[in-house]
């Protein structure tokens, strides 16, 4: 299990020093939505443009600890060319990986680059870390719904 839990810190790492999707997108017809974690300092910056019911385009921006970084990076990765319905459905997938009963093996290989996340589990205080991006893009999408 420790070579597991090397490459999960690898890939934390690589998307924390890495970040995908990295910038802006123009508002609008995107939607801008920060977020912030008042208890560490994180914030987040989520860039959602749909376009006929489909995340066509996703940029992010933020600072703050590796975990909200990385978890953003990751999300932006997870989200981008799916259809909204489907974003809100692995919205509430990783919330439950992170938050609920503990996912049995085959359930978090199913997730990805994701599944690297789940070892914040073991330090509750810094659930809400991975989980900042996550509530923001969903509060992204309900703007975008809207303004649909």
């Amino acid at each position: 299990m420790a070579g597991l839990e090397d490459l999960y810190k690898e890939i934390i790492v690589d998307h924390y020093k890495n970040p995908r999707n990295k910038g802006t997108l123009p508002t609008p017809p995107a939607v801008e939505e920060p977020g912030t974690n008042p208890y560490c300092g994180d914030e987040v910056v989520v860039y959602v443009q749909v376009d006929d019911g489909v995340v066509s385009d996703v940029a992010v921006e933020g600072r703050g600890c590796s975990i909200s970084q990385a978890s953003l990076s990751m999300m932006s990765e997870a989200i981008k060319g799916k259809p909204v319905e489907e974003v809100r459905g692995l919205i509430d997938e990783f919330k439950e990986m992170m938050t609920g009963a503990e996912p049995d093996a085959g359930d978090v290989m199913k997730k990805g680059e994701l599944a690297a996340l789940t070892g914040v589990r073991k330090f509750p205080d810094r659930i809400k870390c991975a989980i900042l991006s996550w509530n923001t893009l969903g509060q992204a999408l309900d703007k975008s719904d809207d303004n649909a």
